[in-house]
């Protein structure tokens, strides 16, 4: 039982999954910003636009909810276009830490192999 626990605390505290569970919590409160910047800023910007301030999750196209469709795309195209930013901003930090790094060991001691059979 002891080496059950043991285990269990190696895989709950592991970085990786600590680092999926921060990216779960932020990433519910951006969907949550996100979910507010749309139905509060964006869609009675464009209602208004249209004319009067309207609740796009009212229209209805016959019996199909097409406002609230409307509301979700908007939403999952500004967490994609989110998603997308920080993706390429994160792989821009990883090229500067590459170029930065410098050579790592194994290719050090290659040159010294590789100086050494020269001499």
């Amino acid at each position: 039982m002891r080496n059950f626990f043991k285990e269990f605390k190696e895989f709950a505290f592991k970085g990786s999954l600590v680092d999926l569970a921060v990216g779960i919590i932020i990433g519910g409160a951006v969907a949550a910003l996100v979910g507010s910047l749309v139905s509060d800023v964006i869609m009675p910007l464009i209602g208004m636009i249209f004319g009067s301030p309207v609740n796009f999750n009212d229209i209805l196209l016959g019996e199909i909810r097409i406002g609230a469709f409307i509301t979700n795309l908007v939403n999952f195209i500004i967490m994609a276009f989110i998603l997308f930013s920080i993706i390429k901003m994160i792989n821009r930090f990883k090229k500067k830490e590459e170029t930065i790094a410098g050579p790592t060991t194994e290719e050090l001691l290659m040159d010294i192999r590789d100086e050494l059979r020269r001499r």
